[in-house]
């Protein structure tokens, strides 16, 4: 049986959820609208379950572990997710946050406010980090270098950047990180 082809992000706010719903409308994917939430209350393995019945590829599920150091409930979810032998991770967009990550992620490129594309990471607010910082901070991030996950791209606050991913500007932040996942995997 083929796996489940799905692509992570780092958030589960109510603005988050509004982005990645709207980059999923943007790009033709599925998003699975219960993995929203802060923290992630849905357990891996429901959320694996939701997104193996998903009508098209790749699925958008989210993780969040809302503001908590070390592995919270987010992490947790996304392990026990990750785990499943029919889901495949091609993709995890990591997003910043003020949270000073005891794990932090070395992303491969990251999204800025602007829309650009750059090697390092972001902050929060969509600004790219100074030079020499070569790490993304974020609450839910620190799993991610521990999976085996193709491409990893950093943004800032979805949803928000000074109203740059706005869902009413077409959450243009978020579609271009999953944009910039789908590419790489030629899909």
């Amino acid at each position: 049986m083929a796996k489940k082809r799905v692509i992570v992000v780092t958030d589960g706010d109510g603005r988050a959820k509004a982005a990645a719903r709207q980059a999923a409308r943007n790009l033709g994917l599925h998003y699975i609208e219960r993995s929203a939430g802060t923290p992630t209350l849905a357990s891996g393995a429901a959320l694996a379950a939701m997104a193996k019945q998903a009508p098209v590829e790749p699925v958008i599920v989210m993780f969040d572990d809302h503001g908590k150091k070390g592995k919270g409930l987010g992490e947790r979810a996304l392990e026990e997710f990750a785990a499943d032998p029919e889901i495949e991770i091609v993709g995890a967009v990591a997003v910043a946050s003020n949270t000073k990550s005891d794990r932090p992620v070395i992303v491969d490129e990251s999204v800025t406010k602007e829309g650009e594309v750059t090697g390092g990471p972001v902050g929060k607010s969509g600004s790219p980090e100074p030079p020499g910082h070569k790490r993304l901070e974020g609450d839910t991030v620190g799993i991610l270098s521990r999976l085996e996950i193709p491409k990893i791209v950093g943004v800032g606050d979805l949803g928000k950047m000074d109203s740059q991913d706005a869902v009413e500007k077409g959450a243009l932040i978020t579609t271009r990180a999953i944009r910039e996942i789908l590419d790489e995997q030629q899909m």
